[in-house]
């Protein structure tokens, strides 16, 4: 069947276990907990030795794995096969009809990653049936500050809103780096405590001053002085301030001004609905409406597909990332 990532975890928690699991899909992340959660909890440390296989995609074959999924535990109630990187088996939709009458002492979990599995295809079919069929999808980087303050909250923590933008927007919507950065946070606060800027500057290195989204605020108040700052800051760190990445998130923050001219309701919540932000910043988007025109935010965003061409190696002639970053600064202000 197709399930969702909690559901899936409690049953496994409850040691409800089913024949055959295939996790696939563009974010890995929910596919390595769930994988860890059986490689970790199904069997105890005696057990693992003699009735827990872990196989690797790039070395194996269906017919290898159907061999081990088709031997009996020797000491345990179940034997447990993992194969990590099973996108890198060209044979996998080999497995469907062992997928379709699977040995009930055997756990078998495909970890299909960043790449979704062709539903069409016959071992989908059949796990949908008779296994667990889990598709991971990316989290949308809109969405990513509130999946951070969610992982915060369960974790007994909260975080104030910059601190979670900034953390949102300098390490993107890789989950699994993102889960990294704050368990490190975690490990050296109480419970209860909250994720400041100042705590995020200090243990992971993202300056409170000079990233991104200070620099959306510089441009959103048309603040020169600050903006200029910013992005000779970034001059100085080009590898943490690469000019796509940048391009594609000033780009995303003008897009949501645009639509924030298009709204009839401009209230703090339905601003805050509407452009998918925490209410915190709903202030920060009237302020910038009211400097930035509807017919010039849609100049600003046209230049800003000029310039992620131009990051890219087309038509930048031999400007460097500093001197473009600067020359769409200038124009985006002026």
């Amino acid at each position: 069947m197709s399930a969702d990532f909690k559901q899936i975890l409690s049953d496994i928690h409850k040691r409800i276990y089913h024949p055959v699991y295939l996790l696939c899909g563009e974010e890995p992340y929910y596919i390595d907990l769930l994988s860890d959660a059986i490689e970790n909890s199904v069997l105890n440390e005696d057990e693992k030795g003699f009735d827990q296989t872990v196989l690797y995609g790039r070395d194996v074959e269906a017919a290898n794995i159907l061999d081990y999924a088709k031997r009996y535990p020797m000491i345990a109630s179940h034997q447990v096969i993992i194969v990590k990187e099973a996108q890198e088996v060209k044979t996998l939709d080999d497995l469907s009809a062992y997928a379709d009458k699977p040995l009930n002492s055997t756990i078998l979990v495909l970890c299909y990653k960043y790449k979704k599995y062709d539903k069409r295809k016959s071992l989908a079919k059949i796990v949908e049936k008779k296994g667990i069929f889990f598709e991971s999808a990316k989290v949308r980087e809109d969405k990513l500050p509130g999946w951070i303050s969610a992982q915060v909250e369960s974790r007994g923590y909260t975080i104030s809103p910059k601190a979670m933008i900034m953390l949102a927007d300098f390490l993107g919507n890789d989950l699994g780096k993102v889960d990294n950065e704050l368990n490190k946070l975690f490990i050296s606060l109480p419970k209860g405590s909250q994720i400041t800027e100042k705590l995020i500057e200090d243990n992971i290195g993202i300056s409170k001053d000079f990233n991104i989204f200070e620099l959306q605020n510089a441009l959103g108040s048309r603040n020169v002085l600050k903006a200029n700052r910013i992005i000779n800051y970034f001059a100085t760190n080009p590898k943490e301030n690469p000019l796509v990445k940048n391009v594609n998130l000033i780009y995303n923050y003008f897009t949501k001004l645009l639509i924030y001219h298009s709204l009839p309701d401009k209230s703090n919540k339905e601003v805050a609905s509407a452009l998918g932000i925490n209410p915190f910043f709903a202030n920060d988007y009237h302020s910038a409406a009211r400097n930035y025109s509807f017919e010039k935010i849609v100049l600003v965003i046209s230049l800003l597909r000029e310039y992620d061409l131009k990051a890219k190696g087309l038509g930048s002639g031999t400007a460097d990332e500093a001197e473009l970053t600067k020359e769409l600064i200038y124009k985006i202000l002026h």
